[in-house]
């Protein structure tokens, strides 16, 4: 099972992350955002992080040009699209950065059409995103997605679980549910999110369908 820690803000809960098996850090540059952070903070702290972890940045109806200055800035390596993006925007974007993860509200048409914007993962998200609120996860039962689909929305080391029960998804992320306050991870909700993930991961994803980044040569966009 996948797993990322998304919204961090500084050094420390990066490499606490990364510590207790945390696949993904991610780093988010929406404006105004609690979680918002720096590019060249992000910078330094991926510098610092070992080498098979993934690092993402979060974006939110941002330029494109802007999307990849940054991304290449930072050093990251997948670009999530969490807002309105055109598919046109998001095929740019993704021709110019490792791989593209495309955000949508669970429930949007447009999840029908994820491939036509160059994203090889698609993360499905409650109706306010980075708000700890869930959504009904039935929806998502049993469906043949045909892309590596992450979960998103409310999860916390109390429900994850059964949403991977539930959805069977490729990966999980979360902000809000391992934080003590915005912006800043809480060390026990982030081991038991990470440790009741993989726990369940072991129970219900197919393996055969689930290559862990960084273990060997990988392209996001093979699929």
């Amino acid at each position: 099972m996948f797993v990322k820690i998304c919204g961090v803000t500084n050094e420390e809960d990066a490499l606490v992350a990364v510590g207790m098996g945390a696949d993904a850090v991610g780093f988010n540059f929406v404006p105004g955002s609690p979680r918002q952070i720096s590019p060249r903070l992000a910078r330094d702290i991926v510098r610092r992080l070992p080498g098979g972890i993934i690092t993402v940045g979060v974006f939110r109806n941002e330029l494109p040009e802007r999307v990849v200055q940054v991304m290449d800035g930072a050093g990251l390596r997948l670009a999530q699209l969490h807002g309105n993006e055109t598919a046109a925007d998001s095929r740019w974007i993704a021709e110019r950065v490792p791989g593209l993860i495309k955000a949508f509200v669970a429930g949007d048409p447009n999840v029908e059409r994820v491939r036509d914007y160059g994203a090889s993962v698609l993360m499905l998200d409650g109706s306010e995103p980075g708000s700890g609120r869930v959504f009904d996860w039935r929806q998502l039962e049993g469906r043949d997605r045909g892309i590596r689909l992450l979960l998103a929305g409310g999860l916390s080391p109390s429900n994850v679980a059964q949403a991977i029960e539930i959805v069977r998804p490729w990966g999980v992320d979360v902000a809000s549910g391992v934080e003590s306050e915005p912006g800043h991870k809480d060390v026990l909700k982030m081991r038991e999110f990470i440790a009741r993930a993989n726990d369940a991961g072991e129970l219900y994803e197919d393996t055969d369908d689930v290559q862990m980044p960084g273990s060997a040569p990988y392209d996001w966009r093979d699929d």
